[in-house]
């Protein structure tokens, strides 16, 4: 979305209901086996409806190493895919516990997790190994491991496991292109065309007890960038090592202003062996460890709070002078070994779900010239429409949003999504209406509405909003929780909680921007309408009438045009109204009959109390006003929402976003 990251789906009471709809067999080869796919994918569906789920065997993987977790998550799709049994979780997200709970399924937890690989020996035909020199192998194993009914291994734990080897793929590829270009001739041809992962291959593991040497750091925290400069590291100690690595870190990891880094130049005797810009294709080569940094849009790297970034430099052989010069500023802790600090293991997340999808699953950055040109000669290959599940290298959201709509597929968030196997046969009751909220009558007020924002994202579904649904203070003043419809497909158990839970002052919100994470402006005309349709039903039946849009094309804000709205509403039936993007101001009309507002972006509750007290200071008082204000909801719970509300003056009223519709067309009545 606009602010952190990741997204929400939506599936309806389709046990009972498959024989109305229009549904083919999608049927995965299981290498003979009886462990063939029966689930469904009705053509009116964004992604498939899995078996019924009766009984699940839970485990908490948390203490395996992340190739027994790889080993897991991927037989847990096969498993999973003709009939949902298996449901695995961490034990460091309470949320996975709880929703265990609040499914209605028995189910019976496993001491020993690895147990379940005897349990379900018999489903396995075999197994895919992957390259751990090349991560990038680790995903095309995992849609060969769907293929075949296999698990993905390494080459060790196949031969311990006793697992025939169904295709190895160690030593077969050298980098990420080699690996997806060899996918895109030889294996996605015989995949689905209606949905794709995108999802990071491994994850950095720490090696212990490396010993750090300090090359230089802030003495005193730095906000500002008044110390910005080139600054020379003597890395001579380093010279005659196969290797040396350079960490980039927070040296005030409280406040959030880490190190920014615009150049980095490494000489060797004098000679430039590398020179960059941070963001660029000549950083690559060097970049060991991004972490959680970031690359700002100006072009330079940083890294805030426990956050770092690390560089590996290859010394030429004889070197004797070796200084690396890097331009940055803020509060810098800059650090060297000659010791690998990390290895790279698997990324079992969502692994499950591409397993038992048998699904093209890719990592490529769309702010990468090169990476960027693959990523969208592949998304070519997709049906318009086809759901992009996962996420972004560096978190570059909007470049891959753009480049996702321009090719007509919407994005969900789905990196950080557990168990999507399991939740997709989970069966639960989704209705088609919201509790009823009475509008007041139109006075000379500030009316103000919140709307929790992040919706589009079903891993904030399963985790962030399930913490903040389960705030004691929520129901106490109006808001509206952005959602994705796209639940009722992936996790109906979810959304019906949601539903089953909410109070008269709950409203779930169709989130950004319908059927998916999407800017409408940058679609074909050809393919918009499809979109927009299939929104609609989805809306329909998860009873939203209320929508949260993006609208952006790259990093740019573009406002909602009337032909989109007309789209909208053409296609979404009793739409109330919709509220879009993130800005510093709300601004609201009537835009093809339909009431539109921008949200007023509200990042926390000091933040918020401030701009709402200029908003009553300015007011003229002679005419109602219409804030949408949305909360930034990393930052803040349901108890700030109250908070705001008791902080506001006698000039504002805080309705639901729904009724904040009916009272503009009211005062839209009366002008």
């Amino acid at each position: 979305m606009s602010l952190s990251r990741r997204k929400f789906l939506a599936l309806s009471g389709v046990a009972a209901g498959a024989h109305s709809l229009n549904i083919s067999t999608f049927a995965q080869a299981a290498g003979g086996r009886s462990n063939q796919a029966t689930f469904y994918w009705p053509s009116n569906r964004a992604l498939p409806v899995f078996p019924e789920a009766y009984h699940l065997d839970s485990a908490d993987i948390t203490a395996l190493d992340a190739d027994h977790q790889g080993v897991l998550v991927s037989l847990q799709g096969i498993v999973n895919r003709t009939r949902p049994r298996l449901y695995l979780y961490w034990g460091t997200d309470p949320t996975n516990a709880e929703w265990l709970k609040s499914v209605d399924v028995p189910s019976t937890t496993a001491s020993d997790p690895w147990s379940l690989v005897d349990r379900y020996r018999s489903e396995i035909n075999g197994a895919i190994v992957y390259d751990p020199n090349v991560p990038d192998t680790i995903n095309l194993a995992t849609t060969l491991a769907g293929m075949h009914g296999a698990v993905i291994a390494t080459a060790d734990l196949a031969k311990s496991l006793q697992l025939r080897v169904i295709e190895d793929l160690t030593g077969r590829f050298t980098d990420k292109f080699s690996v997806y270009n060899y996918a895109l001739a030889n294996v996605w041809p015989r995949t689905t065309k209606r949905l794709m992962a995108a999802i990071g291959p491994s994850n950095t593991q720490a090696v212990a007890n490396v010993q750090w040497t300090t090359l230089l750091k802030v003495s005193a925290p730095i906000t500002d960038g008044s110390n910005k400069q080139a600054y020379p590291m003597d890395l001579s100690a380093f010279a005659s090592d196969a290797a040396v690595y350079v960490k980039f870190q927070d040296a005030y990891t409280s406040d959030g202003w880490g190190p920014s880094v615009s150049q980095v130049t490494l000489t060797a005797d004098g000679a430039t062996i590398a020179s960059f810009q941070p963001g660029s294709p000549g950083e690559a080569p060097f970049l060991f460890d991004a972490d959680s940094s970031q690359v700002a849009s100006g072009g330079w790297r940083f890294a805030d709070g426990t956050n770092y970034f690390i560089y590996k430099f290859t010394p030429p052989a004889g070197t004797r002078q070796l200084t690396l010069t890097a331009t940055m500023w803020n509060e810098y802790f800059v650090t060297a070994t000659a010791t690998q600090p990390s290895i790279q293991v698997v990324n079992p997340l969502f692994r499950d779900y591409i397993v038992a999808t048998s699904a093209p699953v890719f990592w490529l950055d769309p702010d990468v010239a090169e990476e960027a040109a693959l990523f969208a000669k592949i998304l070519a290959t997709f049906d318009p429409d086809a759901p992009y599940l996962g996420w972004f290298p560096n978190g570059d959201e909007m470049p891959g949003v753009t480049l996702c709509g321009q090719h007509s597929s919407p994005v969900v968030a789905a990196d950080v999504f557990y168990n999507g196997s399991a939740f997709s046969g989970i069966r639960a009751p989704i209705r088609p209406y919201q509790p009823p909220a009475k509008t007041p009558q139109l006075k000379n007020k500030i009316y103000i509405s919140f709307t929790m924002v992040e919706g589009d994202n079903i891993q904030y579904d399963q985790h962030r909003m399930r913490q903040m649904w389960d705030d004691p203070a929520r129901g106490q003043v109006p808001l509206g929780w952005s959602v994705s419809v796209l639940l009722m497909d992936i996790a109906p158990a979810m959304l019906s909680y949601f539903q089953q839970t909410q109070t008269e002052n709950d409203l779930l919100v169709a989130g950004p921007s319908g059927a998916g994470y999407t800017y409408p402006d940058v679609w074909p005309s050809s393919t918009l309408p499809g979109f927009m349709k299939r929104s609609g039903a989805y809306m329909q039946q998860t009873g939203m009438h209320s929508l949260f849009v993006y609208n952006r094309n790259g990093s740019t804000d573009v406002a909602l045009s009337a032909e989109l709205v007309q789209l909208y509403k053409q296609n979404a039936p009793g739409l109330q109204g919709i509220v879009y993007n993130f800005e510093t101001t709300s601004q609201t009309s009537i835009i093809a009959g339909v009431p539109v507002s921008t949200l007023l972006g509200v990042n926390d509750l000091a933040s918020g109390v401030t701009e709402l007290a200029a908003i009553a200071a300015a007011w003229n008082g002679t005419s109602p006003l219409f804030i949408a204000a949305g909360l930034e909801s990393w930052n803040m719970m349901p108890a700030d929402a109250v908070s705001l509300a008791n902080q506001m003056g006698s000039d504002f009223e805080l309705v639901r976003p729904d009724v904040f519709f009916n009272l503009v067309r009211m005062a839209n009545a009366k002008s």
